[in-house]
């Protein structure tokens, strides 16, 4: 029996966890990747069983849970906490497999799984499962993970063409590091590459079926967390860490302005400038009502995995519309708060500009687009049906 550690107490561990992570941000910064020992200390913090089954010694935490831990680990790095929450969406997505292949995924004590959502590999029919031939970018998390989950195009010998979702032990996979970006450069989103790859039947999965919340696991077919549509849990799961990007650009701020003066003005200390005042208070309530839109969307999620209840499309839209919000409020408190920090800010040890790069990396991935979310949204509200899988 696996002891289960409140909400609480997993927060505490996300905060207890800061001083570690600040200390080897900037070395993941320049290895383009996480330090071992971060990602050893997100492992025996627990953070990985997070919604591994409880019968292979998981948590099996709700979506609230996953939100309030990553804001606490993403207000000490961003990519500490963007890789930890990565980990949690294709860890959900393994246990729609058959429970003999959860046997084996989780056969180690701390298992991660990385991987996409992108259907950039196509696969054929073969006797007892599917070949498989593509590449996958930004697979965060990569370097440090036992198995990845991907998506590909099956192309069978009678019908249409399908997405389907599969399993694969990263070892089977070539590992490109082509990750040079500007932010969330700790990541170490690298791509990998199948080549000729066999697949057996039993690790893979139409992808509409688990996009409609339907697997193929039955010891996991009561379980509240896993019956819920995936875009709803993947956009729960990926909050977290955007709400600690703007708690951690409000703390940044906060600690050098009692010793900052505003070069060529009056103002010995910024403190006393009115503007100041201004922008602190704007990004503030701009962080505030991101952690509204976040809190939304992982109690609706909760509260409707927990009652089985059948989603409506429209909440559906607005899982992935609350998700664009979070990223849009924060990025533009962020903004504010980078602007008020002056040329100095620009110095690669001022955290502010880390904070301030990977904010906008978050805001230009494809489906946490704000302007792409919205549009869904307000297209569903029009009573239009929605022109995307991704809901």
């Amino acid at each position: 029996m696996t002891e289960i550690p409140s909400r609480e107490e997993l927060v505490a561990r996300a905060t207890a966890l800061a001083p570690l992570l600040r200390k080897h941000a900037a070395w993941a910064e320049e290895n383009r990747r996480l330090h071992d020992d971060v990602v050893e200390a997100l492992a025996e913090a627990g953070f990985n069983k997070l919604r591994r089954p409880k019968r292979h010694g998981g948590y099996e935490a709700d979506t609230r849970t996953l939100v309030e831990v990553a804001a606490e680990l993403g207000r000490a790095d961003g990519s500490a906490a963007w890789v930890a929450a990565v980990y949690w969406i294709p860890g959900w997505m393994t246990c729609h497999f058959p429970d003999h292949v959860q046997d084996e995924v989780f056969a180690d004590a701390d298992t991660r799984v990385c991987g996409t959502l992108s259907p950039s590999a196509m696969a054929a029919p073969a006797e007892g499962g599917v070949v498989v031939n593509g590449k996958w970018q930004f697979i965060s998390g990569a370097h440090h993970a036992q198995w990845q989950e991907i998506i590909a195009i099956y192309v069978p010998a009678d019908g249409e063409p399908y997405p389907i979702m599969a399993l694969v032990p990263i070892t089977d996979l070539l590992i490109v590091d082509d990750w040079h970006t500007f932010g969330l450069k700790g990541t170490g989103s690298v791509s990998t590459v199948a080549k000729d790859l066999f697949i057996p039947q039993d690790r893979v999965l139409p992808l509409p079926a688990v996009l409609a919340g339907q697997g193929a696991s039955q010891l996991n077919a009561d379980g509240s967390i896993y019956r819920s549509p995936l875009m709803p849990v993947a956009a729960a799961s990926s909050v977290g860490t955007i709400v600690g990007l703007g708690r951690a650009a409000r703390d940044a701020f906060l600690h050098r302005l009692p010793n900052r003066k505003i070069t060529y003005t009056g103002y010995d200390s910024q403190r006393d400038a009115p503007i100041t005042h201004l922008q602190v208070a704007e990004a503030t309530l701009k962080i505030d009502q991101a952690e509204f839109h976040a809190f939304r969307l992982a109690d609706l999620v909760d509260s409707k995995t927990a009652g089985g209840e059948e989603w409506k499309l429209e909440e559906r839209a607005r899982a992935r519309a609350d998700m664009g919000a979070v990223i849009r409020l924060t990025k533009e408190a962020i903004d504010i708060l980078a602007t008020a920090s002056g040329g100095s800010s620009i110095y690669s040890d001022i955290p502010i500009q880390r904070i301030s790069r990977d904010i906008q990396a978050v805001n230009l991935h494809a489906l946490m687009h704000p302007n792409t979310n919205f549009e869904l949204y307000g297209r569903v509200l029009c009573g239009l049906e929605p022109n995307t899988l991704y809901i």
